[in-house]
């Protein structure tokens, strides 16, 4: 990080020293984790719900912390403040303000933040240093943790921010004041706490507000939503999409026989074709977005459309996709679950199972979508119904009554009989699985992350060597 004074951090989130040389400098690492700690490093006492960080703060400074960041005296040079994690993101504040030549690039969306965060990501570090998190880090701890690992040589910092309450977006662009502000898509997920997709748009469009004048919007020019948004930005902007008039296009997209989309990149700077390492149609739309904010930031199209192909996937169990020695195929995609996100999934399941004699059989293992308030019930039929227009051979839906409903609903979209099953856990689905899956097959596993569903795809790669 870009180094302070023990006294210039306490002046920064208003707190006071305790036991601590005001000169000595924080040079390392700000972490939260104590096993993460370095010399020079500050370690910060977050109070979580099975761990108080105070415990660890003598441990911390001993392995090398400088001081910690805290709310009482803990024996070992301190800043004390009222609140570690208000204090925490007026340091990462501080620190970005002292980087005048860092550009910062904000995202949002109901869902993809994560994927297109780590393409541009890719896409930025061709064209200057680049610090972007690993993972989701897109709360009010991961969120400065993250900015604070700048440094004086950083070029670009790529942040991708959630929200599960109005307010929540505008706290974090207060602390990472964004030169791009990326809004990708506004779908139904946290649909419960927004209570409606225009309470969601409510929400993600304190990304573009934080805008300057001096700023760009990008915006989704196929979701009308967020094209919306364009009236609440002071800065200019920018459209991606399949529209006509979108700035950033995609034109002659096609699927190759494994799921992964090929397309020619269209700007107003010129085109070039792309062959996308990611699986699944809905990449391109976060392609032509991280595309989008890659030009807008001065790199060439061409490059552009080379790290784009050259780009994988960083984060773990999004379409994470392995091939048993056997032939059999283990699509992760259990990080999380929204209703775009695996009517998604399941396009690309049907794709991957080819056509003609050699079709292969297709198995999707689907867990409750968390969230979505009163339109829960509803969403999960639907996602059974779609499982059966792809045709896909085998619904296996876990869980209790949502998963009841998902599975209720591919037996009345069609006559599926033993095609759709509900089991009542993770392990439940693996022992299905186990005695019926065969090499060739395709297996998709998805759910919200609370569900732990990741442990059936796991476990069916432990049971053959990937090659």
């Amino acid at each position: 990080m870009i180094a302070l004074t023990l006294a210039e951090a306490a002046q920064a989130v208003g707190g006071t020293l305790d036991s601590a040389d005001p000169q000595a400098s924080i040079t390392g690492a700000v972490v939260t984790d104590n096993r993460q700690i370095e010399p020079g490093g500050l370690f910060v006492c977050v109070l979580g719900e099975r761990v108080d960080g105070h415990e660890f703060a003598a441990k911390a400074v001993a392995d090398g912390a400088v001081a910690v960041l805290a709310t009482r005296p803990v024996g070992v040079p301190a800043i004390l403040v009222d609140d570690v994690v208000v204090a925490l993101g007026r340091l990462a504040r501080a620190v970005v303000a002292r980087s005048a030549d860092v550009r910062i690039v904000g995202l949002t969306g109901s869902a993809g933040k994560t994927s297109t965060k780590d393409l541009i990501g890719q896409l930025l570090s061709k064209h200057g240093e680049t610090v972007f998190p690993a993972g989701s880090h897109n709360n009010e701890i991961g969120h400065p943790l993250t900015a604070l690992r700048i440094a004086p040589t950083t070029r670009h910092l790529v942040m991708e921010m959630g929200a599960r309450h109005k307010g929540d977006i505008e706290y974090l662009t207060g602390i990472t004041p964004p030169t791009v502000g990326l809004v990708l898509n506004i779908g139904t997920a946290h649909l419960g706490e927004f209570g409606s997709r225009e309470g969601i748009a409510e929400a993600k469009g304190e990304m573009v507000e934080a805008l300057s004048p001096e700023g760009v919007a990008v915006l989704n020019a196929d979701d009308p939503l967020v094209r919306a948004m364009s009236s609440r930005t002071r800065a200019r902007v920018v459209l991606f999409g399949e529209s006509p008039d979108a700035h950033v296009r995609a034109t002659g997209v096609r699927l190759d026989a494994t799921g992964r989309p090929q397309f020619t990149l269209s700007t107003p700077a010129g085109s070039a074709p792309v062959q996308l390492r990611l699986y699944g149609e809905h990449h391109v739309s976060n392609a032509l977005a991280a595309a989008a904010v890659a030009v807008e930031l001065g790199m060439p199209v061409d490059r552009v459309a080379e790290a784009l192909s050259e780009a994988g996937a960083l984060s773990r169990w999004r379409m994470e996709v392995v091939d048993r020695a056997d032939g059999l195929t283990v699509v992760n995609d259990a990080y999380n679950a929204n209703p775009e996100s695996v009517r998604a999934a399941l396009r690309t399941l049907a794709t991957m199972a080819g056509t003609g004699p050699e079709r292969r059989r297709t198995w999707a293992v689907l867990g409750e979508m968390r969230e979505l308030g009163e339109d829960s019930l509803d969403e999960h039929d639907t996602i059974g119904r779609l499982a059966v227009r792809l045709d896909i051979t085998k619904l296996v839906a876990v869980g209790g009554r949502e998963a009841a409903r998902m599975e209720l609903g591919a037996r009345n979209e069609g006559s599926w009989g033993e095609e759709s099953v509900l089991v009542s856990d993770a392990d439940a689905a693996i022992e299905l699985l186990r005695s019926q899956v065969r090499p060739g097959d395709v297996v998709l596993v998805k759910a919200s992350r609370s569900v732990g569903l990741e442990r059936v795809a796991e476990a069916l790669l432990a049971d053959g060597a990937a090659k």
